[in-house]
């Protein structure tokens, strides 16, 4: 049996996106479109004005389904945070901030596994389910990337 702190994951990744924040801040604040652009978000539902059901892919062959709500939504201060509960539950924050020649992004998880067939798995999987975490999220900066239309290959898309 694994502890608590063993089924917790916390993750980071910055990313520089050559494009306005205010655009940025449009694509990730508009959860249904997220399908469209970010491969691995396989189904997002509106439950209501602030809360849904996604479901979540990767490379791993095993769907992860949440109940996302919005905790905070705030243009000016560059933040979105959203609550889950499901198949994980806890926290994503989205924080945005204008760089020269575009937007600096950081995505913070902080989130418990829930499922429970991957709840025994967590410890001796842990750096599969990681390595899943990171492959979704280059696909996820690709994918914004290219729904803002900017051009691949930016220095100021690394990261």
């Amino acid at each position: 049996m694994t502890d608590g702190a063993e089924r917790r994951f916390r993750f980071r990744s910055d990313w520089r996106i050559p494009a306005p924040a205010a655009a940025v801040f449009a694509v990730l604040e508009n959860v249904e479109d997220y399908p469209a652009w970010w491969p691995q978000v396989r189904e997002v539902i509106r439950d209501g004005p602030d809360s849904g059901r996604c479901r979540f892919r990767s490379f791993l062959p095993f769907e992860l389904r949440v109940t996302a709500t919005a905790a905070r939504r705030d243009p000016a201060a560059g933040l979105l945070e959203v609550v889950l509960a499901g198949d994980l539950d806890g926290r994503v924050r989205w924080l945005l901030r204008p760089r020269p020649g575009g937007t600096a992004v950081r995505y913070e998880q902080d989130t418990a596994l829930r499922k429970p067939g991957l709840r025994r798995l967590a410890r001796p999987a842990r750096p599969l389910l990681i390595a899943n975490h990171a492959l979704m999220m280059r696909a996820g900066r690709r994918g914004l990337r290219a729904r803002l239309g900017v051009r691949a290959g930016s220095h100021l898309d690394e990261g």
